[in-house]
């Protein structure tokens, strides 16, 4: 079931990236969302690195 209090993201992609975006999933075992979240996950986990944590206060939320 879906989590309410999780934020909802709408992407545009050109159908060639979609194509190659599914196929990398696929391969790896997961869903399309499953894939842009590890990718997205993965993004973070760098920057904060190289960064420090982005602290996060839920009054942040947007």
């Amino acid at each position: 079931m879906r989590n309410k209090a999780n934020k909802h993201l709408g992407i545009e992609i050109d159908p060639e990236l979609h194509h190659k975006i599914k196929y990398i999933a696929e391969y790896e075992g997961r869903s399309i969302n499953g894939q842009v979240l590890y990718l997205i996950r993965q993004c973070v986990k760098t920057f904060e690195g190289e960064n420090g944590k982005i602290e996060f206060k839920p009054s942040d939320q947007d």
